[in-house]
């Protein structure tokens, strides 16, 4: 079964090298356009790039999936499947239709819960106990077509959005493997998706990333983690920006104003928050690197009173 791999980020890789060691026939990857990256700008490949470039797997980078710009290649690589996991771009009717037994995608939720682009994230930020990876048949709708079959994983309090990446990227591989494995016998059921489950996961924007301390100190604190490492969530002080890296609920109810820093320790401090206080112990300030309150706190002040956010 000759495979056509379609994937870009840190998340693809893991379902990408998972498919070569099994051996099975993975004759071309499909990745995005190389982009700058870091401080100096420079143009970076995607990991998926590299680790098929380590493999000597024919690389594709192609800037659309119109048909004038990517069937030539699909005809030449004729894949008998086409495996797509966090690619980043919508497949066209023609390739959905194009290989033998289909295209399937390796989703980090638990369809038909979390449709769409920020999956992770969002079940953190919604306070969720549990998520999964789902093998599914990509057909024109967003992430609507019928699942093969699904892996659930817990959410612990612990777990972050670089946690719960690394353990849905995981678990993906051990699904694609049994998912394969079926779509070769033929001898499994497709089941259709309820559409009245589904809900949206759209991707995270700045706005999505601002911190509204008006909100509950869970709330907040799913914010946080669900942001963490990246973009990382937001407020400001003294009008500078502010992001939070790690935080904590406590049980302490807030007895200021909302957003008002109402106790400074020596390694943390606590934000009221509509209910009760957020304890606050990793941060990053404008221009810097995230440290722990108590690092920054050696050379720096946070001021009791003060109100974050204004």
């Amino acid at each position: 079964m000759k495979v056509m791999f379609m994937g870009t980020p840190d998340f693809s890789v893991y379902s990408l090298k998972l498919m070569v060691e099994e051996g099975y026939d993975v004759t071309s990857v499909v990745t995005q356009p190389d982009k700058k990256k870091g401080r100096g700008h420079k143009m970076a490949h995607p990991p998926v790039f590299d680790y098929a470039f380590e493999k000597k797997i024919e690389i594709y980078q192609p800037e659309n999936l119109k048909k004038e710009n990517f069937e030539e290649i699909l005809i030449k690589e004729n894949p008998d499947i086409i495996v797509v996991a966090a690619y980043g771009k919508i497949l066209p009717e023609y390739v959905l239709n194009y290989p033998k037994y289909g295209c399937i995608n390796v989703h980090a939720s638990l369809l038909p819960k979390y449709r769409g682009a920020a999956p992770i994230q969002r079940c953190i930020i919604d306070g969720e106990e549990k998520t999964g990876v789902t093998i599914m048949y990509m057909e024109k709708g967003l992430d609507t077509g019928d699942m093969i079959l699904k892996k659930e994983v817990e959410i612990t309090r612990d777990d972050n959005y670089e946690t719960l990446h690394d353990k849905l990227a995981n678990i993906g591989t051990i699904a694609l493997k049994e998912a394969l494995m079926l779509i070769e016998s033929g001898n499994f059921t497709r089941e259709k998706q309820n559409d009245e489950l589904s809900n949206y996961a759209p991707m995270i924007d700045k706005e999505t990333a601002k911190i509204y301390w008006d909100k509950s100190a869970e709330d907040i604190f799913n914010l946080v983690r669900g942001l963490y490492p990246y973009p990382k969530s937001y407020t400001t002080y003294d009008g500078k920006l502010f992001k939070i890296c790690k935080a904590n609920v406590t049980d302490r109810k807030s007895n200021g104003k909302i957003g008002e820093i109402t106790n400074v320790y020596k390694d943390s401090f606590d934000v009221a928050c509509s209910d009760f206080n957020l304890n606050i112990t990793k941060i990053q300030t404008e221009g810097k690197k995230e440290m722990d309150v108590s690092d920054y706190l050696k050379g720096n002040t946070i001021e009791k009173g003060k109100i974050l956010g204004l």
